[in-house]
């Protein structure tokens, strides 16, 4: 289960740096990037079996200490960026704990085999017919 964003807070820090892009004179002088690490390791809110699923399932977006690093620089808002990269979070948090449906076993029914047994005895009838019978 998916903890509530403040919970979440706790665990997650940020760093800002200067971001490219549409912003002119913005862009040079305001640092709207964020990144927004997240220390799975150090959380005290998932169990230790949904730990180990996260962790196979995000194992590519790990940085090299360990921490789940998601970048945003898509406003010209420190802010909204936050919110942004936060919701990415959430996100990734909520699909990776998906657990896939169980597939169930289905039989073939009646119906299907005697129609494919039907076709096939059609089938051979229509090659008996073409044979030639040569009498030696």
């Amino acid at each position: 289960m998916i903890p509530a964003k403040n919970d979440l807070q706790k665990d997650i820090t940020y760093k800002t740096s200067r971001s490219g892009g549409k912003g002119g004179q913005n862009v040079n002088k305001v640092a709207t990037k964020v990144e927004l690490l997240f220390d799975l390791a150090g959380t005290s809110l998932f169990t230790d079996e949904e730990r180990q699923r996260l962790t196979e399932k995000l194992g590519s977006r790990f940085n090299k200490d360990g921490l789940l690093q998601i970048v945003c620089d898509e406003e010209r808002s420190q802010f909204l960026n936050k919110e942004i990269a936060l919701e990415k979070l959430v996100q990734l948090l909520t699909k990776a704990l998906e657990r896939p449906k169980t597939r169930k076993k289905t039989k073939v029914s009646k119906a299907t085999k005697a129609a494919r047994l039907d076709n096939k005895k059609q089938h051979s009838a229509k090659k008996a017919t073409r044979k030639k019978d040569f009498d030696y």
